[in-house]
């Protein structure tokens, strides 16, 4: 992709920026442009990182053949406090370099991008990617139906199964581990992010929930430490509902999973709790999530990987207490912007408190 201007907000995309992007990346001719281009934000209240605008594009007489008919823009979040998170936990940048460098190697369906650029240590980027939007969204705030989750987790474990053992080298450790020093810091930050959170949002906490955050508050680094010697991979760290599309199930590849900012390295079971915690609701995780877990197993293992399902399933328990953290985090120190915003942490903090409270999690904390 040729080095192209960044757009300061979704107001300065202009279609002849639009038409640079597209010649860059191959996607129109020399000779073609976009004339004109009606926007429209998307996922309102989705994510608190970023802003995503759609573009639908207008060529003039007649769209060039195998042009994109809309396109979606990824700009930061128009919230500084929000920048100023993603900026200090490098996930911009995260996203930016794992489009660029690492997604051709990892083995799942990706939307189409056609511009991927950010000024490094800043907030300053833009993603142009494929419209997704003829496929189906789930809704974190509804929950996952059952049988995309199992979709859903068989796409997670091929991910898993490519990058496992092959993360701990020099010329990946520009992504942040599960011991990252920023973990560490989290780790200070997390009696004070657990009293935010509480005062916001205590109410949306089940019974046993207030005393797995008490212990969490005050052991969440041994946590990430015993976590951090299990067997590392690549992972997303945002595997939820909001960044998954679904195509048909009987498709060779139903899943697309989008919004990489969140990306790290460490144990498998850190997307797999995270996910199956927060995306179903907490009458299908109860009902199915052995069964989900086990449909991961097998698959992981299917590409080589030596691990038992008894392994797996105890680093899944101790996983749940990492996966409160985006909720104690985001319902303490970000601009939620809307309503939508404040539903998905209610969300996020009823689930994850219930299934640390229903696998007994609080046991395998160190």
């Amino acid at each position: 992709m040729t080095s192209l201007p960044i757009p300061a907000s979704p107001d300065s995309v202009s279609a002849a920026w639009l038409t640079d992007v597209l010649r860059s990346a191959g996607a129109i001719g020399a000779s073609d442009r976009v004339e004109s281009f009606t926007a429209e934000q998307v996922g309102a209240g989705v994510g608190v990182m970023g802003v995503l605008v759609r573009a639908t594009l207008h060529y003039g007489a007649a769209a060039p053949a195998g042009a994109p008919r809309s396109v979606v823009v990824k700009l930061p979040s128009p919230y500084e406090e929000n920048r100023a998170q993603g900026v200090a936990m490098g996930m911009y940048e995260a996203e930016v370099r794992f489009l660029n460098e690492l997604a051709g190697r990892t083995p799942v369906r990706l939307p189409k991008v056609y511009f991927a650029e950010i000024v490094s240590g800043t907030a300053e980027f833009a993603i142009v990617m494929e419209d997704l939007g003829h496929l189906e969204i789930g809704d974190q705030i509804a929950g996952l139906p059952v049988a995309q989750a199992g979709a859903a987790v068989l796409a997670l474990a091929d991910v898993h199964a490519a990058w496992w053992g092959r993360v701990q080298v020099p010329e990946m450790e520009w992504i942040p581990s599960v011991v990252h020093p920023r973990i560490q810091g989290l780790a200070a930050m997390w009696p004070d992010l657990w009293a935010g959170f509480t005062a916001k949002f205590g109410y949306v906490l089940p019974d046993g929930a207030m005393a797995v955050g008490e212990a969490v508050k005050q052991r969440y680094w041994g946590l990430m430490e015993a976590l951090g010697r299990m067997p590392w991979t690549l992972i997303h760290q945002d595997f939820r509902v909001d960044n998954l599309f679904f195509d048909d199930l009987a498709s060779g590849e139903p899943v697309v999973i989008i919004d990489w900012q969140g990306l790290g390295r460490g144990p498998a079971i850190y997307d797999l709790a995270y996910f199956l915690g927060g995306s179903l609701t907490v009458e299908n995780r109860r009902a199915h999530e052995r069964a989900l877990v086990q449909a991961y197993h097998e698959r992981l293992t299917s590409h080589g990987v030596a691990m038992t399902f008894d392994e797996l399933w105890s680093g899944y328990r101790m996983g749940m207490l990492s996966g409160l953290s985006t909720a104690v985090l985001v319902g303490a120190t970000f601009d939620l912007a809307n309503e939508r915003g404040k539903a998905l942490v209610e969300v996020l903090g009823s689930r994850h408190f219930a299934a640390a409270v229903d696998l007994a999690a609080l046991e395998l904390l160190p």
